[in-house]
């Protein structure tokens, strides 16, 4: 059986994904990388057939019709047989010594009879422009070269968040907890490490720089113009991870750390979500961000009280100019967490 299955989404990435698959490829007979073809109009489908001729013991291409990230994402589950699973994105890529430090890693825990649910590492994030990529490392709030439980967790800064890029998660896991991402959505890489949390039980930290996260694209979905229009997506993500922490009180409130850490992570998506409203500046943008702080009111009081006086929440209902002004600065400090265009 393979340690690591990798799904790969792609959707029109004929002019990038070729480095990404042979970053993968480095993984050898260890890993499957399981190519999804999200109903591409270009050449990906040839290169996915490609890629699996050349290496048919390592590479599956899949093809099916279009229905977004999360369905793309769904789709290489549902064909993973590795024991741990990974996404990578179809632009970006992973740095060979790292790689082979966690696949090291993974097969001795295997071996020793440890199946941890989450291993997480370092990303950096790859500024098209940029002389050098600014590392996301988790050093001071993961216990290092042990497996540890979240009540073993320290605090994590602000902005330090673990994202898509950061975990490794136990196949078997993702398909008990129910994991289905929703289809023709942008953002639900955040659904994506948010709704396993409570049921991972054992994890592990490697502090080295694994994942590379590009950043520069102008159709890129964190550009600041395209979240702008896609707006609607971000808001839908922000509710469903709103009912799923309503949802799941009896699983995730006895675990005081791990309800602390998806609280902060749901605090600082609802930032995103206000913020860019805020900087869409329309008569009906500002509605839908009053629209959407109700919506979490009527939800759950309790949430509301602290998302609302959360990270940046308090001025994100500011009202008149004078509010949207200190929400701008709001802004810039998510921009150097999140790396909006």
């Amino acid at each position: 059986m393979k340690i690591l299955s990798i799904a790969v989404p792609c959707y029109n990435s004929q002019n990038y994904m070729r480095k990404c698959i042979e970053s993968l490829l480095k993984g050898g007979e260890e890993v499957e990388i399981i190519i999804v073809n999200d109903g591409s109009t270009d050449d990906t489908a040839r290169i996915a057939d490609e890629f699996e001729q050349k290496y048919p013991s390592i590479v599956r291409a899949v093809h099916k019709s279009n229905g977004g990230h999360g369905s793309a994402v769904n789709t290489g589950l549902e064909n993973a047989t590795g024991l741990f699973f990974k996404v990578v994105d179809s632009d970006d890529w992973v740095k060979e010594e790292a790689y082979d430090a966690i696949l090291k890693k993974l097969g001795e825990l295997i071996h020793s009879g440890y199946m941890i649910d989450m291993m997480i590492s370092n990303f950096v994030y790859e500024k098209e422009g940029a002389k050098q990529g600014k590392v996301m490392r988790y050093k001071h709030a993961l216990p290092e070269g042990k497996v540890f439980e979240w009540k073993d967790v320290g605090h994590f800064r602000t902005g330090q968040y673990i994202l898509m890029h950061s975990v490794i998660y136990r196949t078997a896991l993702l398909r008990e907890c129910g994991l289905r991402l929703p289809e023709h959505t942008f953002y639900v890489d955040n659904l994506f490490v948010f709704e396993p949390l409570p049921y991972v039980k054992q994890m592990y930290y490697m502090d080295v720089n694994f994942y590379r996260y590009y950043i520069g694209r102008e159709d890129q979905s964190v550009n600041e113009k395209v979240m702008i229009g896609r707006v609607d997506q971000q808001i839908r993500v922000n509710k469903l991870m709103m009912e799923y922490m309503c949802e799941h009180k009896p699983l995730i409130y006895p675990n005081r750390k791990c309800k602390h850490y998806m609280l902060n992570y749901l605090d600082i998506i609802t930032t995103i979500s206000s913020i860019i409203l805020i900087r869409a500046n329309t008569e009906e943008s500002l509605e839908k961000k009053r629209e959407l702080w109700d919506y979490l009111k009527k939800k759950d009081g309790r949430i509301f009280f602290r998302l609302r006086y959360g990270l940046l929440g308090n001025s994100m209902n500011l009202p008149g100019k004078g509010g949207r002004r200190i929400s701008v600065e709001g802004y810039k400090i998510c921009q150097r967490f999140f790396k909006f265009n």
